[in-house]
């Protein structure tokens, strides 16, 4: 209890409030993606209005909805959504930051799908995880890049390169290159990137840490 004096020998007292503070670090995420045809063209994308991104995000709209420009978005050359953040993967966070985890690799896997069920924190895997056409989950190349401070961000790029026609409506990172083990860090689900023998499909996936 806190007392206050005014003039007057007037008396008013405050009763304390504890505010419960924490710092936070914050994790923005998202991921681009770019085609290539076998002659090195670069392959027009449907890239869709955010709330269309959100739709599908939360398994409202089909990743294979009408791709109606100036409705549902635009075509450009280069995709770039917003990603999940899953709980296994913020799990392994504090393990990694202080050392403690010695069982958690780095996220320099990524994998991609033709699943099309939203997104949510308590994925563990990707819905339909592609094991064919060249499009099986790689080692990507890490870099520190930056976004507001120097090498604040972690960028994880990898290119496939397509040997069958798919339709690819998902993508993880990942700490293991087998299927069958390690965790997933991130997922989205997005509308449909179709890729045929000869493409190239470049994932690059951003981890901003504010």
């Amino acid at each position: 209890m806190s007392v206050l004096y005014l003039p007057g020998g007037n008396i008013i007292r405050i009763k304390n409030k504890l505010t419960n503070l924490r710092a936070k670090i914050g994790v923005n995420h998202n991921v681009e993606y770019t085609v290539k045809d076998a002659n090195g063209r670069t392959k027009k994308l449907f890239q869709p209005w955010s709330w269309v991104s959100s739709l599908i995000h939360h398994g409202f709209l089909s990743p294979y909805h009408p791709k109606i420009s100036g409705i549902f978005g635009y075509w450009t050359a280069q995709v770039r959504i917003a990603n999940t953040v899953v709980n296994t993967g913020i799990a392994t966070m504090p393990a990694l930051t202080g050392g403690t985890g010695t069982s958690y690799g780095a996220w320099k896997y990524i994998g991609v799908g033709t699943g099309t069920a939203a997104s949510a924190a308590t994925d563990t895997a990707l819905g339909a995880e592609i094991l064919d056409s060249g499009l099986v989950r790689g080692t990507s190349t890490n870099t520190a890049v930056t976004t507001d401070v120097a090498n604040d961000t972690l960028q994880a790029l990898l290119s496939f390169s397509v040997t069958g026609a798919k339709a690819v409506t998902e993508s993880g990172l990942f700490n293991h290159i087998g299927t069958a083990a390690g965790t997933m860090l991130a997922r989205q689900t997005f509308s449909a990137i179709n890729v045929v023998n000869g493409d190239t499909l470049q994932v690059t996936w951003k981890i901003d840490f504010d």
